[in-house]
């Protein structure tokens, strides 16, 4: 192998573990260090802000040490963490390891970018290798499995980043020519690669916010199919969900590895990376597809017009010593300063690029518990790659890459290519033995599918739910692509384990909500956005109707209440039970979910003095929060006075911070 594409393959594998150790590390600001949303937003924020904040520091450390024993120091401890993290040890030794990887990986791009000054091939592949992989694995990552497959796979990445970072030897990236002798010697200031690369890797950050969000994200292209299928604001079950990922892996490798165009016709990336941000912000469901498609085209283009590595003239006029080489006898510490001067920019661009990264994350997520809009959060990241992207010098006559761009694209893409095939699956309901006597009901809030040890819990959530033996699931905090809980599809990965098809309703934006799942056919599925009245997070009531055979139909509302500060969530408890009883029409009713008022309280109250039963009554009192130590009845089921509802129970397990709640009820005779 090259050098070139030794380099270029060890930036993009680094990627990949940073990005895998930021999987767990975002999820844990919220279920460990958070502790279940009991600490506030503000001092959470400063904890996330202030790893990257620290970082800032390192390239002064790499001028001062040398970048090749910062780089190989950070690997190995990127590294170790990484293959730590694969046991899934949970709780606070959990954040801990991912807080170290994080900090680790922080400073390894910082010592990799002193060295590197054509870093957009790494990069590229490092996102999109990322996106076709964890697309393969269905949304969930290596990290969270601890099989042998996992372990195996795990070790074998980590062993290759090592095995290329151990290589002695230049790390510049633009070409032979311009990156000295290949024997220089590691200095404090590593001034071996060219002066170019400070806006490539001032990109890094705000281009892996952009990519984990929207543009490779394959949770969000799944989601998006999902809206396809169903129309009227609501999602249901696509068939080959994770079509769209090959399509935005191609576009936007081919993008960012082959030459822009010129004049005008470079501003096609900016434009297409300013359209997809746009459509995501408008937080539609149908316009998801598009979004991601977009954004993934434009953010390759704004990299390649980045990607400045091009052989000046005066390399060739004077012998080949390019950025103050020593052809003539009296530039070599001039050379080597202003080298040192570049390699120290690329370092404190790639630490501000990823402090961009931050904040962008921390202000779009926060807004969720603080209220305010957070729509311009990923719209302003696209100006400023844009702006950076647009705004560079044009190349003449561009150097080749380290991998002929149509291979590289081809071979990610087949990758990626794989996961509508080994990664989607369409469960199925059926009514041919129906009409049943009795329906079983679990309504559980599932907190994105991490457990109270932090831990993403699929199993431990699919194995309290099947013990019920339901017919139909009603879900809340239903997460199914936020970058901040990992980006995982957590309603399809429970459809697929449980066997049902679902129907989602989203509440704070296209990709949080709740959910129904049924094992049999459901038709008419309706969503009413409810009221904030002051709660920071959105909510809404999904309502659906189950078709059991022969006529028979029940309807089935799933929700979940946001208390505005300091009272109970009146205002919309009176909304969904309006809502369901029209809905219903006289029809057989259940109504569930995470409700956030208690027996006896006013929000309660409007659900009886619609005509509702509390299917649990016969089991109170029955706490399902917190799971570890079940205090608070905020978890309930009510259904219509045709419905006879029997054996209540909140089986316990700590795979949320809830309990689920579970009731049988029996069906009025035709």
């Amino acid at each position: 192998m090259r050098y070139r594409q030794l380099t270029t393959g060890t930036l993009a594998l680094g990627v990949l573990l940073l990005i895998d150790v930021l999987r767990v590390w975002l999820p844990g600001i919220i279920t460990i260090f958070g502790q279940a949303a009991s600490t506030p937003a503000e001092l959470m924020g400063a904890f996330a802000l202030g790893w990257f904040v620290l970082a800032m520091g390192a390239p002064a450390v790499v001028r001062r040490v040398g970048a090749r024993p910062v780089t190989v120091v950070a690997a190995v401890a990127l590294a170790a963490a990484r293959l730590a993290l694969t046991a899934a040890p949970g709780g606070r030794t959990q954040l801990w390891l991912a807080t170290a990887g994080l900090l680790a990986g922080l400073v390894w791009l910082v010592g990799v970018a002193a060295d590197t000054d054509r870093p957009v091939p790494g990069l590229a592949l490092g996102f999109a290798v990322n996106a076709a992989v964890h697309a393969v694995l269905d949304t969930v990552d290596l990290v969270w499995r601890g099989d042998w497959v996992g372990w195996l796979l795990s070790a074998v990445a980590v062993a290759v980043f090592l095995a290329g970072t151990a290589q002695p030897g230049r790390r510049g990236g633009a070409d032979d020519a311009l990156a000295g002798p290949a024997d220089a010697p590691d200095g404090p200031a590593d001034a071996s690669a060219g002066p170019g690369g400070g806006r490539a890797w001032l990109l890094a950050g705000p281009a892996l916010l952009l990519a984990g969000m929207v543009a490779l994200s394959p949770a969000l292209a799944r989601t998006g199919m999902s809206y396809l299928v169903a129309g009227d604001g609501v999602a249901r079950s696509p068939l080959f969900g994770l079509a769209p990922v090959p399509v935005a892996v191609a576009g936007f490798l081919c993008a960012a590895l082959t030459r822009p165009p010129r004049g005008w016709g470079r501003a096609y990336g900016p434009v297409a990376l300013l359209g997809g941000a746009v459509l995501f912000a408008l937080d539609r469901g149908d316009l998801l597809l598009p979004a991601v498609l977009l954004a993934a085209v434009g953010l390759g283009a704004c990299l390649a017009l980045t990607d400045d590595a091009s052989q000046p003239a005066s390399d060739t006029a004077s012998g080949g010593t390019a950025s103050g080489g020593t052809a003539s006898g009296g530039t070599a510490s001039g050379g080597t300063a202003s080298a040192g001067t570049s390699a120290s920019r690329r370092g404190y661009a790639v630490a501000a690029g990823m402090l961009v990264f931050a904040l962008g994350a921390v202000g779009y997520y926060s807004a969720y518990d603080l209220g305010y809009p957070n729509a311009a959060v990923p719209v302003v990241v696209a100006v400023l790659i844009a702006a950076v992207a647009f705004t560079a010098r044009p190349v003449v006559h561009r150097l080749p890459g380290p991998f002929p761009p149509l291979r590289a694209a081809a071979t990610v893409t087949a990758l990626a290519l794989l996961a509508p095939v080994l990664a989607d699956e369409v469960p199925v309901a059926s009514n041919r033995d129906g009409p049943p006597e009795r329906l079983t009901v679990v309504a559980y809030n599932i907190r994105m599918g991490f457990g109270l040890d932090g831990r993403f819990d699929l199993t431990g959530l699919a194995q309290v739910v099947d013990r019920q033996r339901p017919d139909v699931v009603l879900l809340s905090e239903v997460d199914r692509a936020w970058l901040l809980n990992g980006g995982h599809d957590t309603l399809d990965l429970l459809s697929d384990r449980l066997a049902m098809p679902y129907v989602f309703g989203p509440a704070a934006d296209p990709v949080w909500g709740d959910a129904v799942l049924s094992r049999w056919p459901v038709r008419d599925p309706r969503t009413l956005p409810l009221a904030a009245v002051g709660a920071p997070t959105g909510a809404q009531a999904l309502a659906v109707t189950l078709d059991l055979g022969d006529g028979v139909r029940t309807a089935v509302v799933s929700t979940h209440l946001q208390p505005p500060p300091g009272t109970g969530p009146v205002v919309q408890a009176r909304a969904v039970a309006d809502f369901a009883t029209r809905y219903a029409a006289g029809r057989p009713l259940v109504v569930a979910g995470d409700l956030n008022t208690e027996p006896g309280d006013e929000a309660f109250a409007e659900f009886t003095r619609a005509g509702l039963v509390d299917a649990l009554a016969a089991a109170r009192p029955l706490a399902t929060s917190p799971a570890d130590d079940p205090r608070q009845q905020i978890d309930h089921i009510f259904v219509s006075p045709g419905l006879t509802p029997g054996d209540p129970v909140a089986p316990r397990s700590t795979a949320s911070d809830h309990l689920p709640v579970a009731v049988t009820v029996t069906l009025p005779p035709r």
